[in-house]
């Protein structure tokens, strides 16, 4: 949005104030009296992935096999969206579409509150120099072919933010750039307003593979 378009849509809203001077008190009875959203039990999310998640994600949430994600520190809305995306085919893996099948929306919740809570385990990037180039990259993006920098939607330390983007550091360079390619490719198609797609078709495969090392042995604070 356009700083003029902002002003614009500030102007057009106290305007709309001014003439019903009560709209602005009955928005907010009307977002005070909206339900909570619901919330995720940890504990039950524990005993749900023990069953099976364990296998290909380690118990705690840190994936020992580099082509599945780690989920540790990752945000729960994000786990359950991708779970709900899974059972119900907009996002395509044979293999999570039947782990998500039996799962009701509360046990994707509960699994997302579950992994939100563990503590992720960087890894050092394997080729240091292809790091590099991953940071200025994430922080800079690349003017040359308008990508913008990775830190403005995932945070400059690879945290992401809650409700709207995932989590990225830590996660293993492997399943970054296949997921990086998926995009790219269109085979991954559930980012809102086709948003990683576009970003996906202007890297180069150096570039995913530069962006995943760097990615691999960030902290996100934690």
């Amino acid at each position: 949005m356009t700083r003029s378009l902002a002003i614009a849509v500030l102007m057009a809203g106290a305007a709309l104030a001014s003439v019903y001077p009560g709209s602005a008190a009955h928005a907010a009875t009307a977002t005070a009296e909206a339900p909570a959203a619901p919330k995720g039990d940890p504990a039950r999310g524990q005993t749900l992935a023990g069953g099976t998640c364990a296998g290909c994600h380690g118990a705690d949430g840190n994936s020992a096999i580099p082509a599945n994600p780690t989920l540790a520190g990752q945000h729960a809305g994000y786990i359950a969206k991708q779970l709900a995306n899974f059972k119900s085919g907009e996002r395509k893996n044979a293999i999570m579409q039947g782990m998500s099948a039996a799962l009701s929306p509360q046990d994707m919740l509960d699994l997302g509150a579950f992994y939100a809570r563990q503590a992720v385990k960087p890894r050092p990037a394997d080729d240091k120099e292809l790091a590099l180039a991953g940071q200025k990259l994430y922080r800079a993006g690349n003017a040359g072919n308008g990508l913008p920098s990775c830190a403005g939607c995932h945070s400059p330390n690879g945290a992401g933010i809650p409700a709207q983007y995932p989590r990225l550091a830590g996660q293993h360079a492997e399943y970054t750039v296949a997921q990086l390619r998926a995009f790219r490719a269109g085979e991954r198609g559930n980012d809102m307003n086709k948003v990683m797609r576009t970003i996906a078709s202007r890297l180069s495969d150096r570039e995913m593979d530069a962006l995943a090392q760097y990615l691999s042995g960030l902290t996100g604070g934690r």
